[in-house]
C-alpha cells in the first residue's frame, strides 16, 4: 500500500469514527466508556496520520 493510499484509508476511518461518536452522543443510553473508546481510537488514527504526513514531507 502506498503512503498516499494508506493516508486516505486512515482519513476514511477517522471520519467513520467521528460519525460513530456523533451518533453515540445523540443517544443518551449509550455507555460513556464506549464513547471514550471511540475517541481514543480516533486520536490514535489522527496521530498515525500526522506521523505519515511528517514522513511524507521529509521525502
Amino acid at each position: 500500500m502506498s503512503l498516499e493510499s494508506h493516508l486516505a484509508e486512515l482519513q476514511r476511518k477517522h471520519g467513520d469514527l467521528q460519525r460513530k461518536i456523533d451518533d453515540a452522543m445523540a443517544h443518551p443510553s449509550v455507555d460513556a466508556l464506549e464513547i471514550a473508546e471511540l475517541k481514543r481510537r480516533k486520536l490514535a488514527i489522527k496521530d498515525e496520520m500526522q506521523k505519515l504526513q511528517a514522513e511524507r514531507t521529509r521525502h
